[in-house]
């Protein structure tokens, strides 16, 4: 904890000032801020599931079937849990697991950042992920600072051979969001790589006759772990995801797919970003929103030359593993267009080459550029939130 205090104090100033920019911006407009971050949009849908449980639906004129049962049970239970060990209601509940879950977050993103680049690139990471123009999403009660938290402490598990405890926190973050089929793949990723090792160095130590036990990492195998520590890992990771797509797929008695069903509703899927690219392409027919058309195609490049950029640097194949399901299920779902930089907050890694350029400065420069930012992130936050918000 001590480590990682300057990165958790310098998040917790980004987010206090977000939420004070807010705060003043949606007083002049008349409008309650609080209500802005825990009863609109998605949070909604948590607390109806928390208070009311699974089987809510909004059917549209279009013949849309709008059902609860697309949000993954994690972050109800919690809002119910604490709305029942507190006087909290359930809206308050989200917003207290999301401030809880952000700190989380950002302390799993600088142990990762730190465990692989160092204490500095670590503080400037966290940072990074705090000043994000949608950083204002880490402190609504969504569910993507409880994701990113169990992502990042899950990814640091297996990166220091903790495979119980990974295949444990995968196990939740798929119980928290779709996308939690990205710390599954990371965990199988490399505990299959791993075992591929073990086998090759066995392979190499009996051909010279060595008899020491075989290590993939320079020291005891897999970190310590055995191989039965690290099969139960891999099998604790895809249980929470399948457990609810199964058990959506039996309550709405269309079998094991249901819940492909049920995001169809939605209007959401998988076309391997079709879409997308339909949607960007109709931007470029008339001259202002050509502009939009052009910076949406400048910031998918920015993020895909960030990824190349995480390969080419040599990341740990958990993290691109992760990282790069994130990106694919991103940007190649057909889902409302408007919350993609949303759905890419959790993808941390992809801001590891940015905090090594960062830490590389000096300190006073990078708390400057940090600072500037800050401040326009704080802005777009509370523009964002009192206009068209994150879908």
């Amino acid at each position: 904890m001590h480590r990682a205090a300057p990165a958790l104090l310098g998040f917790a100033a980004v987010r206090a000032l977000g939420l004070l920019t807010l705060a003043l911006w949606s007083a002049a407009r008349d409008k309650s801020a609080y209500t802005l971050l825990t009863a609109r949009w998605d949070s909604l849908w948590y607390t109806r599931v928390a208070e009311l449980g699974y089987g809510y639906e909004v059917r549209l004129p279009n013949g849309d079937v709008h059902s609860n049962l697309a949000f993954f049970p994690l972050l109800p239970w919690l809002e119910r849990l604490f709305a029942a060990i507190t006087p909290l209601s359930y809206a308050d509940a989200g917003f207290l697991v999301a401030a809880l879950a952000s700190l989380a977050a950002a302390w799993g993103i600088f142990a990762v950042a730190d465990h692989v680049y160092g204490r500095r690139v670590g503080v400037c990471a966290v940072l990074l992920w705090a000043v994000l123009p949608v950083g204002v999403v880490q402190s609504m009660a969504y569910s993507e600072s409880l994701f990113t938290a169990l992502a990042a402490w899950s990814l640091y598990a297996v990166l220091t051979g903790r495979w119980v405890t990974a295949g444990t926190l995968a196990l939740l973050a798929g119980l928290t969001r779709p996308v939690g089929l990205a710390v599954v793949a990371a965990v199988w990723a490399a505990g299959i790589a791993s075992f591929v090792r073990d086998r090759s160095t066995a392979r190499a130590d009996r051909a010279h006759g060595s008899g020491r036990a075989p290590s993939p990492t320079g020291g005891p195998s897999a970190h310590g772990a055995s191989v039965t520590r690290r099969a139960l890992g891999m099998l604790l990771a895809p249980l929470g995801a399948a457990g609810y797509v199964l058990w959506v797929g039996h309550h709405t008695s269309r079998g094991p797919l249901g819940y492909l069903d049920v995001q169809a509703g939605w209007r959401n899927g998988f076309d391997g970003g079709y879409a997308f690219a339909g949607f960007v392409a109709d931007k470029f027919t008339s001259f202002p929103s050509a502009l939009a058309g052009l910076a949406l195609i400048v910031g998918v490049g920015l993020v895909v030359w960030l990824y190349v950029v995480c390969v080419r640097q040599g990341q740990p194949l958990p993290l691109l593993v992760y990282a790069g399901v994130v990106l694919a299920l991103a940007l190649c779902a057909s889902s409302y267009f408007g919350s993609k930089p949303r759905l890419l907050l959790p993808a941390f890694p992809l801001l590891l080459p940015l905090a090594l350029a960062l830490a590389r400065l000096r300190p006073r420069r990078s708390a400057v550029v940090l600072a500037l930012i800050a401040v326009a992130s704080a802005i777009y936050g509370a523009f964002w939130l009192n206009g068209s918000g994150p879908p």
